[in-house]
């Protein structure tokens, strides 16, 4: 474990105090965190002076106590921790049998509380986020509840630009969630490091706050949902959770701009522990993805399918392309039993050719079919693939982060790492658990292409403005974690000519918009969604793409504005590879290749077209020679991109 160097003040003090007030502060000084004990605990936060949260409240019912007024302190510490990891202000305090942590870092502030014994029963939490004003908030709403169910959703939203008080009173809204400040600040809401309690959601409070909200603890269960792939809740508790012996993370982010929300790694800061001590097997890559394209392929002798020659033309495309995998997704298995394989193809021997094409095989499953029959079932199973070879699982329709469901994603990743495998989690979004195993190398939580074979067109264009998405993601939903939003579209659309289609799916916006997803965008395992016949007719396009690496060494954000735009650049090793999106607005900017320092060296650009705006699968291909001196002047379409490599 790195060594945690203490320094500064370091107080213990050992009080009986009814009202009092305690503050804590950020290493560089400009964030103070006040907690105020007096009736209701309540935090607020303060950067330069100016309110960023109000007095908020806190609190735990539990089945023994009611935690957060008339608190009683008997003890606090106080310290300035310098870590590796990031350096924070920590100040600690037991009150009624609960320790309440907060952390000041230099662009947040966070707290959580931690029983000095485990909790019974947790009834409900008090996590309330109060604003000096009535801001415009960016709020991704729960929608397309599964067979009805409140709690029960794929964790894909759609971002509301509303003010506060616009709020639907009836609404659930899930983390993390944005706050626009004024003189361009951001406030974003969201939490880390969760296990063994359910996730939090935001529901509108009274005046210009918001309230946390968590689904209680599910008692009985049906299948369901979707293809009956869900298990659903049928009746639930009246409490949260049970025996907890720590809550989450309470975070507030403070950016000054929105280009510092990009990279930020606060989650990590604040996350558990890797629970693995041999990591060396768990590789991030590409993957050459089945699903999207719906096995689209031309020029070939054979019908195209869920079959064996399918499968083994995509192994051989991404053995030419040296993609790390293919996924092989829904179809491949008896639909109630994953040890037995669907008689459409021939399963043992497509794992084996791909083993001697060098390209790992994932497997799709839904978390039912993996979880219902038993933590017995479910190692066989695990066990059975790894031992045959797969590389790993693409788990689907969890639709639910529950107490419950929260902890079988902990064994899930556990049970998995035990044979080597990795994880892609679908209908699940990223809380802290990838941290603790980081086997599990994407998660879902995003309205990525997949929406575009069913996106309605409404008037003159689609329903839903993609590009905007695009350029609000890398700012929140990258929060907690990585997102498999499996870009790289080769038929790509301007707005007037989009239009939804299962079979043929096609993009909202220019090639370049989606080529610049894979620097953009963080998935350490990352699709190739398009098919192998519409990647080999666009082979310079592809092979940009196979180049760009999934995982970098640094990130360093240049500009963006949230929903407007964003541009970075990543390093892996010497090579940097630089990024940049717009929404349906076209735009001049300016590359600052600062980052290069004293480096000279080439970059490989793709650029909009000069006709991407009415033919959105123009681009333009140049090489360049730049240093750290040189200012790039790109043009972006509008939906367009701008990418290079630079080596």
């Amino acid at each position: 474990m790195k060594k945690i160097l203490v320094s500064l003040c370091l107080t213990l003090a050992t009080m009986t105090v009814s009202a009092k007030t305690y503050s804590v502060s950020s290493p560089n000084g400009l964030i103070t965190v006040n907690v105020c004990t007096d009736n209701q605990l309540q935090w607020d936060i303060r950067k330069d002076n100016t309110v960023i949260l109000q007095p908020s409240a806190i609190g735990l019912k539990t089945d023994i106590m009611d935690f957060g007024q008339n608190v009683k302190v008997k003890k606090t510490r106080s310290s300035n921790v310098r870590k590796s990891s990031g350096n924070y202000g920590l100040l600690q305090m037991v009150c009624n049998g609960l320790i309440v942590e907060f952390r000041v870092f230099n662009d947040a502030a966070a707290y959580r509380i931690v029983p000095t014994k485990p909790l019974a029963k947790v009834v409900n939490e008090t996590a309330e986020f109060r604003f000096a004003a009535d801001y415009e908030a960016f709020i991704p709403y729960v929608n397309d509840n599964r067979a009805g169910e409140r709690w029960c959703y794929s964790f894909e939203s759609y971002y509301d630009r509303q003010r506060l008080s616009q709020m639907f009173a009836d609404s659930l809204a899930i983390t993390p969630t944005a706050i626009c400040l004024p003189e361009k600040r951001k406030a974003v809401v969201m939490e880390a490091d969760v296990e063994n309690y359910p996730g939090m959601y935001l529901k509108k409070g009274k005046g210009n706050s918001l309230q946390a909200a968590f689904p209680p603890l599910p008692l009985e269960e049906e299948i369901g949902g979707y293809n009956r792939l869900n298990l659903v809740p049928t009746q639930r508790a009246e409490h949260i959770a049970e025996n907890v012996s720590r809550l989450p993370w309470r975070i507030v982010v403070i950016s000054d701009s929105d280009r510092e929300l990009l990279g930020n790694d606060i989650a990590r800061r604040l996350g558990p522990v890797c629970r693995l001590t041999d990591t060396s097997w768990i590789k991030p890559g590409k993957v050459a993805w089945d699903w999207w394209n719906n096995t689209n392929l031309t020029g070939v002798d054979f019908r195209a399918g869920i079959n064996t020659e399918t499968y083994k033309y995509f192994i051989d495309f991404a053995r030419k392309n040296k993609l790390e995998y293919i996924i092989i997704d829904e179809g491949w298995s008896d639909p109630e039993d994953l040890l037995l394989f669907s008689d459409k193809m021939d399963m043992a021997g497509i794992i084996d050719y791909a083993r001697q094409q060098g390209v790992g095989v994932i497997l799709w499953s839904s978390w039912r079919n993996l979880i219902q029959r038993g933590h017995e079932k479910m190692e066989e199973i695990m066990k059975h693939y790894g031992d045959m070879g797969v590389k790993g699982f693409k788990v689907d329709f969890f639709d639910r982060d529950d107490q419950r469901v929260i902890q079988s994603v902990y064994e899930v990743a556990a049970c998995a790492a035990r044979h080597h495998l990795l994880l892609d989690l679908h209908g699940m979004r990223p809380f802290g658990v990838q941290i603790a195993y980081p086997n599990i190398v994407n998660f879902e939580g995003v309205k990525g292409l997949e929406n575009s074979k069913w996106e309605p067109r409404v008037g003159d264009g689609p329903l839903h403005d993609q590009p905007m998405y695009d350029v609000t993601i890398p700012y929140l939903r990258a929060l907690p974690g990585p997102f498999d939003y499996t870009p790289g579209a080769m038929v790509n659309a301007v707005r007037s000519q989009f239009f939804g289609n299962n079979d043929h799916p096609m993009s909202q916006g220019t090639r370049v918009h989606q080529m610049a997803m894979y620097t953009l965008f963080d998935a350490p395992l990352q699709m190739l969604a398009d098919s192998p016949s519409k990647y080999m007719q666009n082979q310079e396009c592809t092979d940009f793409i196979a180049a760009v690496p999934t995982v970098f060494d640094e990130t360093v954000a240049l500009t963006g504005e949230m929903g407007e735009y964003a541009v970075v650049a990543r390093r892996k090793g010497n090579t940097w590879y630089v990024a940049a999106m717009t929404n349906w607005t076209a735009r001049h900017l300016t590359i600052d290749c600062s980052f290069l320092g004293d480096h000279r060296a080439t970059a490989d650009i793709f650029a909009d077209g000069i006709n991407a705006d009415r033919e959105a699968t123009d681009y333009q291909h140049q090489r360049i020679e730049v240093d750290g001196k040189s200012r790039l002047p790109i043009y972006m379409a509008p939906g367009g991109g701008w990418t290079a490599i630079i080596r």
